[in-house]
């Protein structure tokens, strides 16, 4: 907490602690290095206060969700008033949105939002918010999701939560994007790491005389305040949910261990004084905040919500926390630094042309970004490769298979396979083939296969009989033993079925949205 009274609290614990340690030595020249061990300690509970926070957070999680479980109905009023008044009392408070928004009082409702799908996850480190709306000439969400998500590991898909904001009031189009993110990405949806909310139809005040000013016309004045108040309805639903708010946008790529070097930058700036961290030099993408600080900075948009865009209110948060008017620019400029901190290089990159505004193209670029990953490279075991996908370009089965570059090919449909041959039969002892990469996830493989060629026909012999477990017949003498599940097969090959002479992935149906494909990596481990 970084409230006054906090500040005061620690203020006085620290006069006396250093009075004690004064009262206890005889050298004045021991005062620094206690004055330092005394910094140390207020550091760690600090720190300790953050993971109190965390578990706090979960706790609340807990709460919510047995007080919206249907298995709990049945709970006697007096212990559901109880745990209302719990929840009153641990939740983050809320600012005044109801001065700045006067209408909001007509109905109780306004500030609810209406969750399509999700678990209603909390308590988890990373919440990201990604505000969608309408636009004209291409939406890019899906794809930014799956940069999100793209090599998230089973730890970090359970510690973070991606909130999805359709900012419309639109039945039509909102339904719309909730049936898109179901289909592109059910399980993120159903394992709770994906959540797609919309506003209360009653949220958004009238936008159509809006004052004209910076030489802006109506629509764009009508644009950047309608983005000023999505913003804020995104975080008042995120500041519950877990311990750091990122802000995101819906036409952005992710770099391969964002999630990771999130986590490593703030444990290396917690014990210091900052109001957001910065991942991403271009406007408000990838700004960082503490869920705490949240409600104070919501305050701040919705009271000039009206006047500038957001990310000018949100410098302007940092002036008139440190700026000094009778200073120069320069040293204000230092002063805001110490409050934002920026990583480099920059972990997000916009990617959308068309913006949301109507007519604006925009080719912003973080030149901080630097260029993505687009194939892991493996050593395996030397084999002739063929396919009937054909290749774009220079992108060859041979050379991923190598590792030196990703194999991309064109219109798969049902029956098409890879087809690894190896040079002399191999003991394979596991696979992996990923599907897609950071920049083009949707390029993957679906409804395939991973199948074997057994050396020994024995061997196919037994599987055709039912006799082993592992795997079941296919066509050809292959046996399956894996298919693609989020764009990536894995697996362990089970030793009964001996030396392999051939691996093979097989399409198995035409799917609509399976126009191109893309293998970004292939490891057979032996």
């Amino acid at each position: 907490m970084r409230s006054w009274h906090g500040k005061l609290f620690f203020f006085t614990g620290f006069v006396c602690v250093l009075m004690l340690t004064s009262w206890h030595t005889s050298k004045a020249d021991n005062l620094p290095s206690q004055l330092h061990l005394v910094y140390e300690r207020l550091l760690r509970a600090e720190q300790r206060g953050e993971v109190l926070s965390h578990e706090l957070l979960k706790v609340l999680g807990q709460l919510q969700n047995r007080s919206i479980s249907p298995s709990n109905l049945t709970i006697s009023n007096s212990s559901a008033l109880l745990e209302e008044r719990v929840l009153r009392r641990l939740l983050p408070s809320q600012p005044n949105a109801h001065i700045y928004l006067p209408h909001l009082k007509e109905h109780e409702d306004s500030l609810k939002p209406i969750v399509h799908l999700g678990k209603r996850r909390t308590g988890v480190s990373l919440v990201l918010g990604v505000p969608t709306v309408h636009r004209q000439k291409q939406s890019y969400l899906v794809n930014t999701l799956q940069s999100l998500l793209y090599d998230l590991s089973t730890a970090e898909r359970k510690d973070i939560v991606i909130v999805v904001f359709v900012a419309e009031t639109n039945a039509t189009f909102v339904k719309a994007v909730v049936q898109s993110v179901q289909t592109n990405l059910p399980d993120a949806v159903s394992s709770g790491v994906v959540e797609v909310i919309s506003p209360s139809p009653h949220y958004y005040p009238d936008l159509s005389n809006l004052k004209e000013t910076f030489g802006d016309p109506k629509e764009r004045v009508r644009w950047r305040t309608k983005q000023n108040l999505d913003y804020s309805f995104l975080m008042l639903y995120a500041q519950s949910k877990g311990t750091y708010y990122v802000q995101l946008e819906d036409d952005i790529v992710a770099k391969q261990g964002f999630f990771e070097s999130m986590k490593t930058y703030i444990e290396q700036v917690l014990s210091e004084e900052w109001l957001f961290l910065e991942f991403s030099q271009l406007g408000f993408i990838g700004k960082l905040f503490r869920t705490s600080d949240l409600p104070m900075i919501v305050e701040f948009f919705l009271m000039f919500h009206k006047d500038k865009p957001i990310d000018w209110l949100l410098d302007h948060i940092l002036w008139v926390k440190v700026c000094n008017p009778e200073k120069d620019l320069k040293h204000c400029n230092n002063e805001k630094a110490q409050l934002k901190r920026t990583y480099k290089p920059s972990l997000f990159q916009h990617v959308g042309l068309h913006s949301s505004l109507t007519g604006k193209i925009q080719n912003l670029k973080d030149k901080d970004f630097g260029n993505q990953v687009l194939f892991k490279g493996h050593y395996n075991p030397p084999a002739e490769l063929s396919s009937s996908l054909e290749k774009y370009q220079s992108h060859t089965l041979e050379r991923a298979y190598n590792g030196e570059d990703f194999f991309w090919g064109l219109t798969p449909k049902r029956g098409d396979y890879i087809l690894i041959t190896f040079t002399t039969p191999q003991a394979v002892k596991g696979y992996f083939f990923r599907s897609g990469n950071i920049e083009t996830n949707g390029d993957r493989f679906y409804n395939t296969t991973v199948e074997v060629l057994p050396n020994n026909n024995s061997v196919k012999e037994k599987v055709t009989r039912g006799e082993l477990a592992c795997c079941k017949p296919s066509s050809d003498g292959f046996v399956q033993i894996g298919s693609f599940k989020n764009g990536v097969a894995e697996g362990e090959v089970d030793g009964a079925l001996g030396e392999i002479a051939a691996m093979r992935l097989l399409v198995h149906s035409d799917v609509s949205v399976m126009w191109w494909v893309l293998l970004s990596e292939i490891f057979i481990k032996v």
